[in-house]
């Protein structure tokens, strides 16, 4: 008879013990589960943040550049500036200190990169020129530039202004 009785014991028991190790598991995976939403959200913070912070160092790179141009500009405006109040000067004295002026700018596109194109004969490229005008010209070949109205610039393979030409013989 203490064999009957000992069964539902050790089934109560039995029953406890699998309620106990069911409540440690849902304990530990609920704990896994907070660990890894902590790491998600410290993830998503991290990200948020270096986001913001590349934004921010972009625009620090833009504002700087934009600087440095404005600065190697400066010396050109100046003596524009000087040539504009020297209203007592001839014309030939001004007419030298306009042509200094504008080497002076070319000088300061060439150090910064920037190298102008577009000259009568070259190669008419769609790409990189713009054409407004047609003209038959037996002195040039056919898709030859006849004439630049204004130079384009580029800067390294890119093109910050295309060259407006008349094209020949197109």
């Amino acid at each position: 008879m203490k064999k009957e009785k000992n069964k539902p014991e050790k089934a109560e028991e039995v029953n406890e013990t699998a309620e106990e190790v069911t409540e440690t598991a849902e304990e530990k995976l609920q704990k896994a589960l907070d660990e890894k939403n902590e790491q998600f959200l410290r993830l998503c913070a991290e990200y948020d943040n270096f986001r913001k912070r590349s934004q921010k160092e972009k625009q620090d790179i833009y504002s700087s550049s934009q600087a440095e141009v404005i600065k190697e500009l400066l010396p050109v405006l100046d003596n524009f500036d000087r040539a504009a109040n020297n209203k007592d000067g001839n014309f030939e004295d001004y007419k030298k200190g306009i042509d200094l002026i504008f080497n002076q700018f070319g000088e300061i596109l060439k150090k910064l990169g920037v190298e102008s194109y577009g000259e009568r004969g070259d190669a008419f490229d769609p790409n990189i020129h713009n054409a407004v005008m047609t003209v038959e010209d037996a002195e040039l070949g056919e898709n030859e530039i006849a004439s630049v109205f204004s130079k384009g610039y580029k800067l390294g393979d890119r093109v910050i202004r295309e060259a407006v030409v008349q094209v020949a013989n197109s």
